[in-house]
């Protein structure tokens, strides 16, 4: 029988502005290990500590532009576009622009706070 997912969890954001986290699945909310999915709404000018993760990332922009900088350069992700981000690969994710972003992020393994490596300071 399929596993129906009523609503996700809110996961706290870091961040130095409020940023929703719903987790559909993931550890938090399905106790899966292996993957997470969750639907994020960003607000405009939130950027986050750089990171380098342990999974792989992948991001669907649903609306907005969230920008994604990487050692030796940066990207812009628009509405209908996506990007990957590969594990141990550091990068720091923000959403600069009018509007900020809505996007879906699928980590594999899922994401924990212990396996994002998030730079200190």
């Amino acid at each position: 029988m399929p596993t129906f997912i009523e609503k996700p969890s809110i996961i706290e954001a870091a961040g130095n502005k409020p940023k929703i986290i719903e987790e559909f699945a993931g550890k938090v909310n399905t106790g899966h290990s292996n993957i997470s999915i969750a639907r994020m709404t960003s607000p405009q000018g939130w950027l986050e500590p750089g990171q380098r993760p342990e999974f792989e990332e992948l991001t669907v922009v649903l609306e907005g532009t969230l920008t994604v900088e990487y050692v030796g350069g940066s990207i812009e992700v628009n509405s209908g576009q996506a990007i990957v981000t590969h594990s141990g690969e550091w990068v720091r994710y923000s959403t600069p622009n009018d509007g900020g972003a809505k996007y879906i992020a699928v980590c594999l393994p899922a994401f924990t706070p212990d396996t994002v490596n998030r730079d200190e300071g």
